[in-house]
């Protein structure tokens, strides 16, 4: 089988269930942009993060995954997927993990910039597109629903990849970059 099948060279792409759209179009920057958050999360587990982040985090790759593949769907078509789609557990997962991790922290006292550790400027960034991907995940649901379980989960990610961030630089000694705001 062939990487490449040249049906895509007028614009447009396969969506599962066998619609074609365009490349631009609104479902399919959504679920690039999650292919995007994913390879940036993936990023900065191989970073060396501490194995209870790498833990979180390597069960939001193949989450992201699902979400992923949910949106690459023809829109009603979903339920052919052969996986289980992501939920409210899923989104509460990701809740508990936030409360576990802000247990370990001291209480944030001023804004926070990206950077400290390198194991934190990874998760900063991965935060960054993770709302990117929330953002495009609702813009395409204005073309075609998109469950709202799916922009939960996306608005708790970006949350737990900030805490992470921030326990990530206390695990290494390494203060959080505080914004000063300019006089």
């Amino acid at each position: 089988m062939k990487l490449y099948t040249k049906t895509g060279d007028d614009g447009t792409t396969g969506l599962y269930g066998g619609d074609r759209v365009a490349k631009d179009s609104a479902r399919v920057e959504a679920y690039g942009t999650i292919d995007e958050a994913n390879a940036a999360i993936g990023l900065a587990v191989a970073s060396g993060l501490a194995p209870e982040s790498a833990a979180v985090l390597t069960a939001v790759l193949s989450d992201l995954f699902v979400v992923g593949a949910e949106l690459a769907c023809a829109p009603g078509k979903e339920h052919k997927l052969s996986m289980r789609l992501v939920d409210e557990a899923d989104a509460a997962r990701l809740e508990r993990a936030i409360d576990e991790a802000e247990a370990q922290l001291a209480p944030m006292k001023h804004f926070v910039l990206p950077g400290g550790a390198p194991q934190a400027a990874h998760l900063h960034l991965a935060r960054t597109i993770s709302r990117r991907a929330e953002r495009a995940a609702l813009a395409a649901g204005r073309e075609a629903p998109v469950r709202r379980e799916v922009l939960v989960y996306l608005n708790r990610l970006s949350d737990l990849l900030f805490v992470l961030s921030r326990l990530e630089n206390q695990r290494a000694g390494v203060p959080d970059v505080p914004w000063t705001p300019r006089a």
